[in-house]
């Protein structure tokens, strides 16, 4: 099941260059995607209207994109508007044509009624392309459903576990720490104080000094994860009242991230890393960056192996817990979402709902 009326990351600014028409599947669906003339990006449904062979092995001309088994021409806006032999184009020749926005760095597209694409639901990323920050990027491809990676996003307690070489810095301070959970539009809004935590080795700090961050995300429908991370000297928790901090941190990092469903089984997994120029130099960055992806493959690791109990489990039962909390109201919401687009019949109430999808073969 998937929410059709959303924005939904297609990839990276950068993996969409020059005259080549790019092949990608989402939400089940086989899309292609070209730059026009103009340096815009078109996107339709990968598969002629003709033969049904995929448009993704075809040539850009111009705005348009040709099929290469037997020519057929199309326009962005999917209309068949050339085909070889034949004066006459029915107006039925055709293939989908998805609304395509390029922003922060990524290619967004609409999946469901073109009519209500509205492009004030595109989440902000943050600092993305921002001339006074440095940024690096990534992509992991999964072998799970998109839901089990949104849950991952929602509880972060589990960076003292999963994470206890990287992230997590062997501290439980994210483990023990609670967070605010507040609904905002089409999202929630997750804060928390983690307390006496280890300063992060990239930045050259005093060795053994702890900190106190304030961390705050957004986590937006379908599944996009904008975090801040505000770190203080230890201490600033406690005499804030563990509210939320006013003064200038000792440093800030912020990371934006996208779930896109590739289909129930498979998931791609889009990702940034951004340091302020001010505090930290470019090699900083990367040695961040390093640390971020070594985690990253940790969790896929973690959730590849969950969702492969799920498939060999007859009957899957999850047993809830104080920590799921965030992903239960994530869940309810996504329904809620849902439920108004027709995509499920009624609101099922349950956040620990287990997927029920195929196991691969």
């Amino acid at each position: 099941m998937f929410l059709r009326n959303c924005w939904y990351v297609a990839g990276w600014s950068h993996h969409f260059t020059g005259d080549r028409p790019v092949a990608r599947t989402m939400l089940g669906e086989p899309i292609v995607l070209y730059r026009k003339e103009d340096d815009g990006i078109a996107a339709l449904e990968d598969r002629c209207c003709h033969r049904l062979a995929p448009l993704s092995k075809g040539r850009v001309e111009g705005d348009d994109l040709r099929c290469m088994y037997h020519g057929l021409k199309f326009a962005p806006s999917g209309s068949c508007v050339e085909i070889p032999g034949q004066r006459f184009v029915p107006s039925h020749a055709r293939v989908r044509a998805y609304p395509a926005v390029e922003r922060d760095w990524w290619v967004w597209l609409w999946m469901g009624d073109p009519a209500l694409a509205d492009t004030a639901l595109i989440p902000q990323a943050l600092k993305h392309g921002h001339p006074g920050w440095w940024m690096q990027t990534g992509e992991l491809a999964y072998e799970a459903n998109y839901q089990y990676i949104n849950d991952n996003l929602l509880d972060l307690s589990r960076l003292s576990y999963v994470h206890e070489n990287t992230l997590g810095r062997n501290s439980m301070a994210w483990a023990n720490s609670k967070p605010q959970v507040v609904r905002i539009d089409r999202g929630l809004r997750i804060s928390r104080w983690v307390v006496d935590n280890p300063a992060p080795k990239y930045l050259d700090q005093p060795q053994g000094m702890l900190t106190d961050m304030w961390t705050s995300y957004d986590y937006m429908a379908a599944g996009v994860f904008l975090l801040q991370t505000r770190s203080y000297h230890a201490g600033t928790a406690a005499a804030c009242g563990m509210r939320e901090p006013t003064a200038l941190p000792l440093w800030t990092t912020v990371t934006s991230q996208a779930v896109t469903p590739v289909d129930e089984n498979h998931t791609v997994y889009y990702y940034s890393a951004c340091l302020d120029k001010g505090i930290a130099t470019e090699a900083q960055l990367a040695a961040n960056f390093a640390v971020i992806e070594r985690a990253f493959a940790e969790d896929r690791a973690m959730i590849e192996a969950q969702q492969q109990v799920i498939w060999k489990t007859a009957e899957p039962h999850m047993l809830g817990t104080s920590s799921d909390h965030a992903l239960n109201q994530f869940r309810r919401l996504m329904d809620e979402l849902m439920s108004a687009e027709g995509t499920i019949p009624a609101v099922r109430g349950s956040g620990l709902t287990v997927v029920r999808v195929p196991a691969q073969a």
